[in-house]
């Protein structure tokens, strides 16, 4: 079921207004057959900004994979970078592994540094992934977003928008022909950002935030986990305090910790449109020109 309402806004002789649709879960295997991939510069992005949209489109059919775009060496514990990279890399896959996702892909450009690096060769590379792995829909970084400081978001969210409209074409990179390939790109795009942006989809992720807690909670080098929730009750407890929140063990600790205050995000923008827990994204479906409905309703025989 999809609710819909209209966002107006704008001043003087300008305007604009965005259609959003409310998406709920809806029963069955509604996209069987479809592949999504959930693109990432780093390893807590999907979990913390896709995760419960991506539980949710694994549990009506789905296939998916996730792909990381860095070497992710710049956040995280670790003793040295080599060591930072490692955990990092075991994280990721253990999260796409809780997201019901086939593989994780290691693309590993330089974290921090993916702007200093060709995009032509990042554009190649997604492309090549797309037509291979049959790709319908793709989540990522919206690069049309504002103020977004980091090069490796936006680098990541730009590669990806121009090689899904390239993946399509017949003209680009047409030596993947020769593999056995075919001319095909994703259909749809989810992009979600960190500051403001343009929302015409929010979903509603109710059903999936014991599994988004979850995914997020196999960061544990960085993201908004970690060992925090068991720390805080250790904290209290040398205080001679307890939070009834934080339950009795390190599990659920970190568990509520994650849920209440590392994806307390969710929850406000859930409750904005009448939900528990809701992701934002800017949606951009398929183009619905008309053509094949109209012929199918009235062509004739000759």
């Amino acid at each position: 079921m999809q609710e819909r309402e209209l966002v107006s806004g704008g001043s003087g002789s300008t305007s604009y207004s965005v259609q959003v649709t409310v998406e709920k879960r809806v029963a069955g295997k509604p996209h069987k057959g479809k592949v999504l991939a959930a693109i990432q510069p780093h390893c807590d992005d999907i979990p913390i900004f896709a995760g419960g949209t991506i539980l949710k489109l694994i549990d009506e059919g789905y296939t998916g994979y996730l792909i990381n775009m860095s070497n992710d060496s710049m956040a995280g514990v670790g003793n040295t970078i080599g060591s930072i990279v490692l955990r990092n890399e075991r994280d990721t896959i253990e999260v796409g592994k809780r997201l019901g996702l086939q593989e994780t892909i290691f693309l590993n450009y330089p974290n921090h540094n993916m702007d200093g690096w060709p995009i032509l060769e990042m554009r190649a590379r997604l492309v090549f992934l797309f037509r291979a792995l049959k790709i319908d829909t793709v989540f990522v970084y919206d690069a049309s977003s504002l103020y977004e400081r980091n090069p490796d978001h936006y680098t990541t969210a730009r590669a990806v928008e121009a090689a899904a409209w390239m993946a399509a074409s017949e003209w680009d990179y047409p030596e993947h022909f020769r593999a056995g390939l075919t001319a095909r790109g994703p259909r749809e795009r989810f992009y979600f950002a960190r500051g403001p942006q343009l929302v015409n989809r929010v979903v509603d992720i109710s059903d999936f935030m014991d599994g988004k807690v979850w995914a997020n909670m196999a960061n544990t080098t960085q993201g908004p986990a970690g060992n925090l929730g068991a720390e805080l009750r250790r904290k209290l407890a040398g205080q001679g305090k307890r939070l009834p929140l934080l339950g009795d063990s390190d599990d659920s600790a970190n568990r509520a910790y994650t849920r209440q205050f590392g994806l307390q995000r969710d929850r406000v923008r859930g409750q904005a449109h009448g939900l528990a827990y809701a992701e934002y994204f800017h949606y951009i479906g398929p183009d619905e020109s008309g053509v094949d409905e109209y012929i199918s309703r009235n062509a004739v025989a000759l």
